[in-house]
This record gives structure tokens, C-alpha cells and sequence, in this order.
């Protein structure tokens, strides 16, 4: 029998552009080639460019304008908790400080918040999760000198903050933590390679810890609201006036 020859994947004209588009080449308000640029870059036939384009469309992510073509839309129109576009977050958008600067401010304003919540609502189980995603990322970080080891840092760091939001024992939070997990991931791993003083961060997660174990959640606002800052120092970004609590008086 002859072999079956597979047929290699065409190119996804939706996966190119969603790199050009979360790296920033491609900024809204900017047109994306047009399609017939597209298929000719790409060997494509129309249909298949625009089942692509379609993709971004549906996304929110950009916009068809007869008789101009395709122009990238604002980042309040982006569908940013669909599964496709935070998978798309997550791959591409490292190079982006906008991005990076509008994820960092909605975890400011929600993750104080949420712990604030925890801290009130924490059962032993939940506890047992913080401390074995904090453990992790202590003994990550003590052998963090392979690429391998930061991945997994981030990981547990990753859980740790997952932990907080269950711990709410509120579904939407809950869900809304494994939504939001790939651009939590983008954050925490761009923040664990840059910053200068990773001793400093884990105590500030420990601390932070330690006070939903306690049951304080005015302590555990502000420590979180600490957590973040020191994210948005690592990252190099301005963490602004935008976050909720960032001035709230906690009697």
C-alpha cells in the first residue's frame, strides 16, 4: 500500500494577525492588510481569508468597514475573557505595555477586593491550597537558576492567586479565576523574570497569606494591593490612581 501523504495546515491568517495585533504592530484605530493582499501573501483563496477574518471579527478584536477594509478596534470592544482571544493574550502580548498596563489595572482593581472576601470566608481546605501554592513557589524560586524552574514558580504562583479567588466560595469569583488565568500568567511570568528582588515578592505573597489565615480583611486588602504593586514595579509600569481601593479608607 502507498503511504498517505498529510497534507500540511494552511496558514491561519487569524493566528498572524492576532500576533501582530497583541504585539502591538497593529494598534487600534490601524487597518490590517486588506484581503486580497492577504491571499496573495498567503496563497489563500478569499473564502479562507475571510473565515479568518471572521475569527477577529467575531472576537472583537477588529472591525470591517466597506469599501476600507479591516481596522483594529478599541481595547474596551475586545472580547478579552473569550477563551480564543485570552489564549491569543497569553502567546502574544508579552511585548505590549498596553496590554500588560490594562491587565495590571483590573487586578487592582478586583484582586484586593477578593482577598479582602477571603480572608472573611477561607475554610482549612482553602488555607491548605494557599500554603501548598506559596510552598511552591518558595522552593522554585530557592533553585530558580533553569528556565524550567521559573515556569514552575510561576505556576504555583499562579495557584496561589487562583486559591484566593476560590476561597471566596463565591462561583463567579471562582470561575472568573480560571478565565482569567491566562493573562494572570502573562503578568506573573514577564514580572518573575524582571524583577530585582524575588525575596522581597515572596514575602510580600507570605504576608498576604498570613493574613487571610487570620481572618484580617482590611490587612489582606492592603496586602494584596502590595502584592500587585510590586508586580507593576517588576514590570516597570505606572500603576496610576485607576485602582478602586488604591485610596480607600479602611476604618
Amino acid at each position: 500500500m502507498k503511504a498517505t501523504l498529510k497534507r500540511a495546515p494552511r496558514p491561519s491568517i487569524s493566528e498572524y494577525l492576532a500576533e501582530a495585533i497583541f504585539s502591538g504592530h497593529y494598534r487600534p484605530g490601524d487597518f490590517v492588510p486588506r484581503e486580497l493582499d492577504l491571499c496573495e501573501q498567503f496563497r489563500l483563496n478569499r473564502s479562507a481569508v475571510r473565515s479568518d477574518l471572521r475569527q477577529l471579527v467575531d472576537a472583537g478584536i477588529i472591525e470591517r468597514i466597506s469599501g476600507h477594509g479591516s481596522k483594529v478596534r478599541e481595547y474596551a470592544d475586545w472580547r478579552i475573557l473569550d477563551p480564543t482571544v485570552t489564549e491569543w493574550m497569553t502567546r502574544y502580548a508579552a511585548p505590549n505595555p498596553m496590554i500588560q498596563r490594562e491587565i495590571l489595572s483590573f487586578r487592582l482593581d478586583v484582586e484586593p477586593y477578593v482577598a479582602m472576601t477571603a480572608a472573611r470566608r477561607a475554610t482549612a481546605r482553602d488555607l491548605v491550597a494557599l500554603e501548598e501554592a506559596f510552598e511552591g513557589m518558595k522552593r522554585h524560586l530557592q533553585h530558580g537558576d533553569s528556565e524550567e524552574e521559573r515556569r514552575l514558580h510561576s505556576d504555583h504562583d499562579v495557584a496561589f492567586h487562583a486559591a484566593i479567588f476560590k476561597a471566596t466560595h463565591n462561583i463567579v469569583w471562582s470561575q472568573l479565576s480560571h478565565i482569567l488565568r491566562p493573562s494572570i500568567y502573562l503578568l506573573i511570568s514577564m514580572s518573575n523574570v524582571s524583577t530585582e528582588e524575588p525575596e522581597e515578592s515572596l514575602e510580600r505573597h507570605r504576608l498576604l497569606m498570613e493574613h487571610i489565615r487570620a481572618r484580617q480583611p482590611q490587612e489582606a486588602f492592603r496586602a494584596a494591593q502590595a502584592v500587585l504593586d510590586g508586580t507593576a514595579k517588576a514590570l516597570g509600569i505606572e500603576a496610576g490612581d485607576s485602582a478602586l481601593g488604591k485610596h480607600l479608607a479602611l476604618g
